[in-house]
């Protein structure tokens, strides 16, 4: 295969989430809701894992036919892809791109692991995480999650 050949096929209309640290392409598709069962949206979806990147060495991408991401997605993606590029494909070419920026906090997206967490009661309470430079912080418990981000989250 020569420097100039497609790895994989371009996409008509939807996403190419671009320069994700190596390896971390499956937890994009947690985020994104996407596992390959019948009760997915049906999306087409295209992954590269480790392949050569002049930026970065190797890293990851995704594309995802047929889909734009919400706010709400590209926050927690720039939780575990702070270096990644969003790029929205119409008719076959890129209709914006976007480098991620991390929030400040992220609400109503990640489930708190902490069982007495008054989010985690019967009470009609959102979650709110401060994001931090090594992870997040539940704004009600003070529980820290530095470490598989994807499990925890609530909301697609």
């Amino acid at each position: 295969m020569s420097d100039h050949e497609l790895r994989v096929s371009k996409i008509r209309n939807g996403t190419v989430i671009d320069h994700i640290r190596a390896g971390q392409a499956l937890n994009v598709l947690a985020i994104l809701g996407i596992d390959g069962s019948d009760g997915s949206d049906g999306e087409a979806v295209s992954v590269g894992m480790n392949v050569p990147s002049d930026r970065m060495g190797r890293k990851d991408i995704v594309k995802v036919e047929g889909r734009e991401l919400s706010q709400n997605e590209v926050d927690v993606l720039s939780l575990i892809a702070p270096d990644a590029s969003i790029n929205i494909i119409r008719e076959y070419e890129v209709a914006e791109k976007h480098r991620l920026e991390r929030p400040t906090e992220v609400v109503g997206i990640l489930s708190c692991p902490n069982s007495n967490c008054i989010t985690t009661k019967d009470e009609p309470v959102e979650s709110k995480f401060e994001v931090l430079e090594d992870g997040v912080r539940c704004e009600y418990c003070d529980t820290i999650i530095r470490t598989d981000l994807a499990a925890h989250i609530s909301v697609k």
